[in-house]
């Protein structure tokens, strides 16, 4: 298995190691509750250098991305560091990947991938980029740690140094290159906070740099319950190449209205005409259980299925995203263990920003 630069750190801070995606990741430091909470209450880190980095460069590197994107890249252009997310679609409309990619200048991007999906996703991106003369480059040579929660900002300036004032100035979804780091105003848990890349060498450093300014060491069991909490997907589990983004709840990443020709349009098109068969929804448990993924929920309207579930710690109730009959109504029932549980309807986020959404 791989491991990323600051694997040692993990080891010595307790984390306990696991396989993701290929990679030795921390799924927690002993409480992912507590871990939860201190992104939700002040400020929490975690190891995203199993990322993977791809830089996108050329004269026509804006009209590649149209092409590429479901998104239109045309909304960032000249906004440098603007960041866009969007899926990456095959020919038949299913989702390759999602991901965010921002914009450096007219012949520059930065893209950010998924671990798990690594490799078909480089495979795709040199495929669709050689008719036009785009250079890609993987980015090995950098690590990327996420600083997440209401005071991770502050926190994190506290370490910067010199980029402490550029990176205190990013608006949201803006990032820039401020001397050999890479700070972005994004994230994956519905809270505040920067995705710092930075030389491979500098990192383990830098991590303990931030754990004593007070930012707590956090693993993947957090991050995913936070990212659920936030009605964010997970690629592989909430979507994949075999549905569409029209029925992941991702019609908002989707620009159909420029004109643009790019891949998997097409069936798209097709089938929002048609109208989908699915949805994806919110589900909040009324009954006493756990959500998981891959569970049966009863409609009226017919059966679907849950794609993630998780105990919320923030709401201190059961909560997943569904994928259920496009008809469906507010009230449905899950199957756990033989039984049917009522469950409520909802539009995601759950929480955000440390607050009830619902």
């Amino acid at each position: 298995m791989a491991k990323t630069p600051l694997y040692d750190k993990h080891v010595e801070m307790g984390g306990k190691m696991v396989d993701f995606a290929g990679w030795e990741m921390p799924i927690n430091y002993g409480s992912q509750v507590e871990e939860h909470h201190v992104v939700r209450q002040d400020a929490g880190m975690f190891d995203v250098s199993h990322m993977t980095v791809v830089d996108m460069k050329g004269e026509q590197v804006i009209a590649f991305l149209q092409r590429l994107l479901a998104n239109n890249v045309a909304k960032i252009v000249g906004k440098p560091g603007k960041a866009l997310y969007s899926c990456m679609l095959n020919e038949l409309g299913g989702v390759i990947d999602d991901l965010i990619t921002y914009y450096m200048d007219d012949s520059w991007f930065r893209t950010v991938v998924n671990a798990a999906t690594r490799e078909k996703d480089i495979a795709w991106i040199e495929q669709q980029a050689a008719e036009f003369g785009v250079a890609v480059t993987v980015r090995d040579d950098v690590a990327m740690i996420a600083v997440q929660g209401p005071n991770a900002r502050d926190k994190a300036m506290s370490v910067l140094g010199d980029a402490a004032v550029a990176a205190g100035e990013l608006g949201v979804f803006f990032a820039a290159e401020i001397g050999d780091k890479f700070i972005a105003r994004t994230g994956y848990t519905g809270e505040d906070g920067f995705e710092i890349m930075l030389p491979e060498a500098q990192a383990a450093a830098f991590w303990q740099a931030l754990a004593d300014a007070g930012v707590k060491p956090c693993g993947l069991g957090a991050r995913d319950t936070l990212r659920l909490e936030a009605g964010m997907n997970l690629y592989g589990t909430d979507m994949d190449e075999e549905i569409s983004p029209l029925e992941a709840a991702l019609n908002w990443t989707i620009s159909l209205d420029d004109g643009r020709d790019f891949i998997g349009r097409g069936p798209l098109e097709a089938l929002k005409a048609k109208g989908v068969e699915r949805k994806m929804v919110g589900l909040v448990l009324e009954d006493r259980g756990v959500l998981r993924g891959h569970m049966k929920v009863v409609t009226e309207a017919g059966e679907g299925e849950t794609t993630s579930g998780s105990f919320s710690p923030t709401l201190g109730n059961s909560i997943a995203f569904a994928r259920i009959p496009a008809t469906a109504g507010d009230s449905v029932q899950v199957e756990i263990r033989g039984k049917l549980l009522n469950a409520k309807v909802v539009k995601a986020p759950f929480v955000r920003n440390g607050k009830s959404c619902i």
